[in-house]
Formats: structure tokens, C-alpha cells, sequence
């Protein structure tokens, strides 16, 4: 796939003059989108205590209040794409930010773990229309010389809010109710559509694409019902249950229409031609099985930190902040390293790297020294910075500028789904090795409720007394394995990410200077 030649003086001066404040309050609206889920990491744990402490969610209830909000956001991202370039990228990010703040309001108030799904589903489709529109937006105040600067440093973005989030839902936990790590957003969301209406252009595509409805709905049911049959099966240890199957299959069968319908239509939601690139195929991939992996783990490693290790919110927040920190500072400079090495090489290299760090998760025990997983994070993070800045440069400059909508939904929305397939998957594996180490210590008539988290667990002894000290050990023991389970079936799929971009990224560029040396060598 060939871009078209861009004139060098597309951008009026007086938005060139003022790209970085434009930058800086695109970040700000990613800041709350990305921030949204690195707090509710840390909050997960409260919010699975009974009332009026948390809400009493079970796993499979958590793994919703995650995945309403990613599914919601992935099955309409690239819809809210079309609409920025139809409308104009600025209103739909204004109006996708004013939908997320009602929804964090909302979500702060919900009084059952149905409400919180329910609101969570608001708040995604709010950030569905704000995530593709800050990056088209970037793509049209930059020229494309600066434009891989500006993606790193809109990617190191993503390693702030991750590094704040967790360290911000610490402290509302330790002063406030669980409600104030959704409330914390309206703040935010008034500062940003202020900075917003003053200072970003409004830009669009010429030639818009038509919505399609039939496509988005397709997606959406396609994607809910995979999702529930997979963590319905993690909920009863029983992938074989007729209805886990059946879910399963539908989901895949809807998905699969989807797919065929993409094909046949003149105005696709997603236009499956460009998938025809390897290239852009094996970005995109690339992009969504760092998150399956990474969005799993999180989802486990709070757990191990809060509930097996005894550590705070706050302290988990603090825990995860060299897995932020890495990515704030690798991902602006990302591009250094492909500069020298290729895309091929950085990126396979973060994608070993994150196996390797994943793998290293089975090695952690109860009384394992935590600067080890401090190292963990930090190199995790680390990987992470490399596979981001290259796969979305790649992406992005793959399709014309007046596409940018569309390329930046696409991303997202391999990016959303891979995360919340991650959750489900990865969660669900998690729930069934638990429930499968810890049944046996249960009594008969509280298996079932006791035996699907190791919070269930915890909760159930304590309702015990003193004789429920002695399932505190199976417990943390059932989870440790569980959780050894999980990480390497993460770096399995990192693995698998890292075969397809050493098979399909590109290599090195040679550098002007090179490429003349190389034509000169081949005259003589």
C-alpha cells in the first residue's frame, strides 16, 4: 500500500505555530480515556468487597465492569472515526468527552455491580469518540517529517496516565469511597474541553465515508458474545459447558458474518483491503496481542500484590509505577532505536522482551523479594514503549492523511479488543486453575460462590472466624499456581506476536547517505 505524496506545506501557520499546545491537549483528553482503566486496576480489589466497603462484585462481574467499557469503546471506535472525518474531528471529540464525564459521574453513584456495568458501558462510548479523534487531529497539525516525534511523545502519553492512574486511585482509596476513582474524571474533562474550544482546529476528511450501521451492530454482538462465553467458561472451570459453547460459537459465527458482510459492502466499517498489506496486517496484530497479554496480567497482578502480598491500593500504585515510568521514558525515543536498528528488530525485540517478563511472572511466590517484580515491570514497560511508537507510525502513515480517522480507529480498536479479549481469556484461565486448586478445601454448598476468586475465598473465611484462618494458605496457594498458569499463556501469546512482526514488519531504512553509497557501490 503507497501513500500519496503530501505537499510540504499542507498545515495553515497559524495552527503550526501552536502543534505542541495542540499536542499537549490531546494528551490531556488520552490522559482520562487511558487513565480511566490504569485507576480501576488498583480499585478492582475494593470494589470486590462486600458493602459498604466496595460493592461486592464477583470476578466474572469485575471482568464485565473492565470489558463493558473496552467493548463498547473497540465495537464503535471505528464508527466514531468516520463521523470525526465526516463532521469534523473536534466536535466529535468534544462531544465524546462531555459523554465520558457524565458516565464517570454516573459510574461514581452506581449503587449495584449491574449499574457500574452499565455506566461503564457509557463512559466507552464517550471514549470511543475521543481516542481516534486526538490522533487524526495530531496527524493534521504536524507535518509528516515531525509526525513520528509527535506519535512517540503522544504514545509516552499513554505511560503518564499508566504511571498516574494507579498512584491517583491509591490515594482516592485510601481517603475516599471506591465511587471517587470514576468521579475524578469530571474535573479533568471540564479542564480539557475548555483547553479544547480555546486552542485544537477543527479538520475533516474531504471525502468522508458513509456510516454502516449493520457493521457496527454485527461487531458488537459478535464481540459481547465471545466475551461472555469465554468468561462464563473461566466462571464455572467448564470451557465444554453446551452453553459456553454455544456462546462461543455464536459470537465467532456473528463475527465471521461480520466479516463477509465488510467484504460485500460499499461502505465498510472497517475496509478489510487494507489488511491485504502484510505490513499494516502484522502492525495492527502486533498491537493487539501486547495487549491481550499486558491487559491480563494487570488484571491478575493486583490481586497477587493486594490480596496474596498485603500490599494498599496506594502501595500497588507505587508498585506499577516502573512499568510507566519505562514507557514515558522509552517511547518518545523509541524512534531513535528504529532509526538505527528498523522497525522489524525494535519491535520483535519488545515483543521477546514483554514473553520473557511474562514468563518470569511464574517464577513469583508469596515471599518473593519485590524489587524482583519491581524489575519485572520496569522491563515490561520497557518492551511495551518499543512496540508502540514503531506499530503506530507504521499504521498511521500507511493510509493517506485525509484517512487518519480511520487508521487511528483502526488501531484502537485491535487495540480494545485484544485488551478485552486479554481480560477474558487470560481472566477466565485464571478463574478456572483457582477454582480448580481451591474446591476441594471448600465445603460442598460454598464451592461454587467461595471457589471463584481468591477474594470469593478470603471473603468466605473471614465470615468464618477463626476456623477460617486455615483456608488463608490453599487460598494464596491456589492463586499463586493460578496465576503461574496465566502468565505463561501470556507469554505465549507475546511469542506469537513477536514471530509475526520478525516475519512481516519491514527492516531498516537505509539512510540517504547509505542509499547513495550503496548506488555509487553498484556503478563501479
Amino acid at each position: 500500500m503507497t501513500t500519496p505524496a503530501v505537499p510540504a506545506t499542507r498545515i495553515p501557520e497559524a495552527v503550526h505555530r501552536r502543534r505542541w499546545a495542540i499536542l499537549g491537549v490531546l494528551m490531556l483528553s488520552l490522559l482520562i480515556v487511558v487513565l480511566d482503566n490504569s485507576i480501576l486496576n488498583v480499585a478492582i480489589k475494593t470494589i470486590s468487597t462486600p458493602a459498604p466497603t466496595g460493592l461486592g462484585a464477583t470476578q466474572s462481574e469485575l471482568e464485565w465492569a473492565i470489558n463493558a467499557y473496552t467493548l463498547v469503546f473497540a465495537g464503535l471506535l471505528f464508527s466514531a472515526g468516520l463521523l470525526g472525518d465526516r463532521l469534523g474531528r473536534k466536535k466529535v471529540l468534544l462531544g465524546g468527552l462531555f459523554v465520558f464525564g457524565v458516565g464517570s459521574a454516573l459510574a461514581a453513584s452506581s449503587g449495584t455491580p449491574v449499574e457500574l456495568i452499565s455506566f461503564r458501558a457509557v463512559m466507552g462510548l464517550g471514549a470511543a469518540f475521543v481516542m481516534p479523534a486526538t490522533l487524526a487531529v495530531l496527524m493534521n497539525v504536524f507535518e509528516r517529517d515531525e509526525q513520528p516525534k509527535a506519535i512517540g511523545i503522544w504514545a509516552g502519553g499513554v505511560g503518564l496516565a499508566i504511571a498516574i492512574g494507579p498512584i491517583t486511585g491509591g490515594i482516592l482509596l485510601d481517603h475516599f469511597w471506591w465511587g471517587s476513582v470514576f468521579l475524578i474524571n469530571v474535573p479533568i474533562v471540564i479542564l480539557a474541553l475548555g483547553l479544547m474550544i480555546w486552542l485544537v482546529p477543527d479538520s475533516r476528511d474531504p471525502k468522508p465515508g458513509r456510516i454502516d450501521p449493520v457493521g457496527v451492530v454485527l461487531s458488537v454482538i459478535g464481540l459481547v458474545l465471545l466475551v461472555y462465553g469465554i468468561i462464563k467458561g473461566g466462571q464455572l472451570a467448564d470451557f465444554t459447558d453446551p452453553t459456553v459453547l454455544a456462546t462461543i460459537g455464536a459470537g465467532l459465527a456473528v463475527l465471521v458474518g461480520f466479516v463477509v458482510f465488510e467484504k460485500r459492502s460499499s461502505h465498510p466499517s472497517i475496509d478489510v483491503t487494507y489488511f491485504k498489506d502484510k505490513v499494516f496486517s502484522s502492525a495492527i496484530s502486533a498491537i493487539a496481542l501486547v495487549f491481550f497479554a499486558l491487559m491480563g496480567v494487570t488484571f491478575f497482578a493486583v490481586f497477587y500484590t493486594q490480596s496474596v502480598r498485603g500490599y494498599s491500593p496506594l502501595q500497588t500504585g507505587l508498585l506499577m509505577l516502573p512499568l510507566a515510568v519505562a514507557q514515558l521514558v522509552f517511547a518518545p525515543r523509541a524512534r531513535l532505536v528504529v532509526d538505527r536498528f528498523g522497525n522489524k528488530a525494535t519491535t520483535t525485540g519488545g515483543m521477546l522482551l514483554i514473553a520473557a517478563m511474562l514468563a518470569a511472572f511464574a517464577g513469583l511466590e508469596a515471599d518473593t523479594p519485590i524489587w524482583i517484580l519491581e524489575v519485572i515491570f520496569f522491563l515490561m514497560g520497557t518492551g511495551m514503549a518499543h512496540i508502540m511508537t514503531p506499530t503506530s507510525v507504521v499504521i498511521m502513515q500507511a493510509l493517506p492523511r485525509e484517512k487518519a480517522g480511520s487508521a487511528s480507529a483502526l488501531s484502537n480498536t485491535f487495540r480494545q479488543v485484544g485488551g478485552a479479549l486479554g481480560i477474558a481469556v487470560l481472566g477466565s484461565v485464571l478463574s478456572a486453575a483457582y477454582r480448580s486448586g481451591i474446591e476441594d478445601k471448600l465445603p460442598a454448598a460454598a464451592r461454587h460462590s467461595a471457589g471463584e476468586s481468591i477474594e470469593a475465598t478470603l471473603g468466605f473465611a473471614a465470615k468464618l472466624g477463626p476456623k477460617g484462618d486455615a483456608l488463608v494458605g490453599p487460598a494464596n496457594d491456589a492463586f499463586l499456581h493460578a496465576m503461574h498458569v496465566t502468565a505463561l499463556c501470556g507469554a505465549g501469546v507475546a511469542l506469537v506476536g513477536a514471530v509475526v512482526v520478525g516475519l512481516f514488519l519491514p527492516g531498516r531504512t537505509p539512510a540517504p547517505d547509505e542509499k547513495e553509497a550503496e548506488l555509487v557501490g553498484a556503478d563501479k
